[in-house]
């Protein structure tokens, strides 16, 4: 079985990795000349089903739970399974409430567990929620491990290619986001930065609450933090606005007021596709199936996708379903 991915973002290289071990012969194609520069390089990383469940439906969490298994078999060493911290100014504690109401897997920390979790983070916060079972991993790390255990599997990568010219596979697998001609999605902005901070140390991603610019700091190597939550509904790549500038470093400055002497790395933004329901899809059309809408849930969700999608390429009868049991219907993927 012949097979070409088109797109080497997340949802391309986890689909190669389950075509890989059943046993196909993979192609991935990208139009970019490397793996950087799209939606999955510029991501956060979190492994955190339960939080994301305060705004996603049930089905992000139903098929997220086993994401940080997945990414700790296929790469061992790259996950930190250090949970979650979730913080609110006391100003705020009602979002914090509100926070705990429509999540699970967590529990209320007061200040003095706050310090023992993340003691750069003592006597700043009175309350919290910690999540035990999330995780986190450096996209752009993993990505890389993942691109060479790939090549080093037989996978050949065709960078700076347009897949739309090549021929002989037997199923193609269409990972391509927003250059994919599905007229449903629609992009949904996110912006972050990369910020150097060599007085604080966290363990975990923090996520501080806040009713108009929420943020999450994800800790990385050498004291290197990325910094992001906007969710902007235009498909603007451009660079980082002013104003969400301005609100993300707020944000940060309030978790530590030694953010205000962090260095800026780097600042990007990229388009998430993102289907009405915000919920991901795996759809099939002749001899393409297509991976598409894992919205802000790209680590997440890639590899319940691809193990769908490979299920599909080995058995085309196999139906793929979401289950959504917030509401005892099922929407089909």
């Amino acid at each position: 079985m012949r097979v070409l991915v088109k797109g080497a973002g997340v949802a391309g290289l986890a689909a190669a990795f389950e075509l890989t071990v059943r046993g196909a012969a993979v192609t991935i194609a990208e139009i970019r000349h490397g793996l950087g520069g799209n939606a999955s390089w510029m991501a956060g990383g979190m492994l955190a089903p339960w939080c994301e469940r305060e705004s996603a439906e049930r089905p992000v969490l139903d098929l997220g739970r086993d994401a940080s298994d997945w990414w700790d078999a296929v790469l061992p060493g790259h996950v930190t399974r250090a949970g979650t911290l979730v913080v609110a100014m006391p100003r705020d504690a009602g979002e914090l409430d509100r926070f705990a109401s429509r999540t699970l897997g967590h529990r209320r920390v007061d200040e003095d567990e706050i310090a023992l979790l993340e003691p750069d983070l003592a006597g700043r916060f009175r309350r919290g929620l910690f999540f035990p079972g999330e995780a986190h991993l450096d996209p752009r790390r993993a990505m890389a491990a993942l691109h060479e255990k790939l090549a080093g599997s037989g996978v050949e990568f065709r960078f700076g290619v347009a897949a739309q010219h090549m021929t002989g596979f037997d199923r193609a697998i269409d990972c391509t986001g927003m250059a994919s001609r599905d007229d449903r999605l629609r992009g949904v902005r996110g912006e972050m930065l990369i910020l150097h901070a060599p007085d604080i140390s966290l363990s975990r991603p923090v996520r501080l609450l806040h009713p108009r610019f929420p943020l999450y700091l994800v800790p990385r190597a050498d004291h290197h933090f990325m910094a992001g939550a906007t969710m902007i509904e235009n498909l603007v790549a451009g660079p980082v606005t002013a104003r969400s500038m301005m609100e993300l470093l707020n944000a940060a400055y309030s978790v530590h007021p030694a953010f205000g002497e962090a260095a800026i790395v780097e600042t990007a933004a990229g388009i998430r596709p993102a289907f009405p329901d915000n919920l991901p899809r795996v759809q099939t059309s002749g001899k393409t199936i297509a991976i598409n809408g894992l919205y802000r849930h790209g680590f997440l969700l890639a590899p319940a996708m691809a193990r769908r999608a490979a299920e599909l390429v080995f058995d085309s009868d196999k139906p793929v379903e979401l289950a959504d049991e917030t509401n005892g219907q099922r929407r089909s993927a």
